[in-house]
């Protein structure tokens, strides 16, 4: 089942420029990592990138953690110190690992699109890591609704 959005919602997702992944073990241990993303209408992406990190991208705890439970929560906010402009979007749903093929390389452009800094980092259409997102439900909340 996945989500429907509103119209606001979508122009939001895909306006905003960082997301909190929340993964969990199997034994339902939580992990939250900050990420960026892309948003299409219907699915969330986020490359697992060339920026410095402890293990490879295969042995990062997150993608432990789908391949455990593709159950996950992404939430994207906006905060503002004048708070009639706070909001968050949560979306709970499942993650899948892409790594190649049709369905990669256009979140691989969506990415490139939204993230110049990906194009001077080489994220590569032919071969990386993506976790696609399918959201399932939609919460959101703002200061002025």
């Amino acid at each position: 089942m996945t989500a429907q959005f509103a119209p606001a919602v979508e122009a939001f997702l895909q306006a905003e420029r960082v997301g909190r992944l929340g993964t969990a073990d199997s034994a339902g241990q939580p992990l939250v990592v900050p990420v960026c993303y892309a948003f299409d209408g219907r699915t969330c992406y986020s490359a697992i990138d060339a920026k410095p990190k402890r293990e490879p991208a295969d042995r990062l705890k997150r993608v432990r953690n789908i391949r455990e439970n593709p159950r996950v929560c992404l939430v994207v906010d906006r905060y503002d110190e004048d708070w009639r402009r706070l909001r968050y979007v949560i979306l709970q749903g499942r993650a899948e690992l892409l790594t190649g093929g049709p369905e990669f390389a256009r979140a691989v452009d969506l990415l490139l699109d939204k993230y110049p800094q990906y194009r001077a980092m080489g994220l590569d259409r032919e071969s990386g890591l993506v976790i696609k997102i399918t959201p399932e439900q939609v919460v959101e909340w703002s200061f002025a609704a």
